[in-house]
């Protein structure tokens, strides 16, 4: 079983930014891919972003696309997400997820394991 530590979430002003990490342990990654998702009060939960973990090649949401960044340390077993011009719409608990998969994943429910989440909140 894989376990994932999200860290990073905090209040930031409007056009601010973040940097969300996730750490990951428990086996090797290789053929993984790895995702960021996010859940906002009332709403089900979305892709943000996703990376391959032996290729790096990156996907991302539209919502976010040009503002966010994915990557990865494979030393350190870890996924990053940086977060530029930050909006209010962007408020929420953004969660790790790992998915044991050669191919890129955005569904929710095609990932295996997910972190405990990370609080996000973006102020006018």
């Amino acid at each position: 079983q894989v376990q994932l530590v999200e860290s990073g979430g905090g209040l930031v002003q409007a056009g601010g930014s973040l940097r969300l990490s996730c750490a990951a342990s428990g086996r090797s990654f290789s053929n993984y891919h790895m995702g960021w998702f996010r859940q906002a009060p009332g709403k089900e939960r979305g892709f943000v972003a996703g990376i391959s973990w032996n290729a790096g090649s990156t996907y991302y949401a539209d919502s976010v696309k040009g503002r966010f960044t994915i990557s990865r340390d494979k030393a350190k077993n870890t996924v990053f997400l940086q977060m530029n011009s930050l909006k209010p719409e962007d408020t929420a608990i953004y969660y790790c997820a790992a998915a044991r998969s050669f191919l890129p994943r955005v569904t929710p429910t095609l990932y295996d394991d997910w972190g405990q989440g990370t609080q996000v909140t973006v102020s006018s």
